[in-house]
């Protein structure tokens, strides 16, 4: 499952990030408004979780939006906002859900599936591309040719996610860093390195013909060996 985050508060989205990880869930966390309509837009979420009360456009004014452009992915309302008219504002803006601050860690994710559940569409619970398919559900990456498959760790789950989602693409590092670290991460880019190796490594231990390939000075790329 991938989750569009819109929250301001950079602390509360960090502690939001680390507890959908735990549940395997891949979060794009954005901090205003604005950033959270584009990101909404342009990319394909099976949920988003919004904030009311932010910079630039305020939650109501990016669900509206959304809903303007026949958007129709599931919303969860995460906000400190909690009177009654607040809510009917979110619901009646087209929320699939009004989740009032603070709220159980439980009853977040219960809330998630269940949105996810209630949508038109199924939830994204895997990605494939070549010979390779990674599974949400059981955090494996297999090859759907010849049938092997290994674990991956938190980090090398959306490092494969980030690139079966832009297979021949190269992803700078600083993108990967960003969405996998955070933009607040003090992570050294050779940390980057190492978890690329990782991949590589298991990519080869399945037999895959999908490598992952580096562009001197511009960052790597995901491309089936021919």
């Amino acid at each position: 499952m991938r989750i569009l985050l819109v929250e301001d508060d950079r602390k509360l989205s960090a502690a939001l990030c680390k507890l959908l990880e735990k549940e395997r869930i891949s979060v794009d966390p954005v901090y205003n408004g604005n950033d959270g309509l584009d990101w909404a837009l342009s990319s394909e979420y099976d949920a988003v979780i919004l904030d009311v009360m932010m910079p630039g456009m305020d939650g109501f004014s990016v669900l509206r939006s959304l809903r303007k452009e026949k958007n129709a992915v599931p919303v969860l309302m995460l906000t400190a906002r909690s009177a009654l008219e607040d809510r009917l504002a979110g619901l009646d803006s087209g929320a699939d859900y009004y989740l009032p601050k603070p709220f159980e860690s439980a009853e977040l994710i219960s809330c998630l599936h269940a949105i996810t559940r209630r949508g038109d569409r199924a939830p994204i619970m895997s990605l494939s591309c070549g010979d390779l398919l990674l599974g949400q559900k059981d955090g494996k990456l297999k090859n759907t040719e010849n049938g092997l498959d290994v674990k991956l760790g938190a980090k090398e789950y959306q490092l494969m996610e980030l690139f079966l989602r832009n297979p021949g693409r190269i992803l700078a590092k600083e993108t990967l860093q960003e969405r996998v670290w955070g933009l607040e991460s003090d992570a050294e880019y050779n940390n980057l390195e190492v978890y690329v190796s990782f991949l590589r490594k298991k990519l080869s231990f399945v037999g895959s013909r999908m490598k992952i390939k580096a562009t001197r000075g511009m960052g790597y790329a995901l491309e089936e060996e021919t």
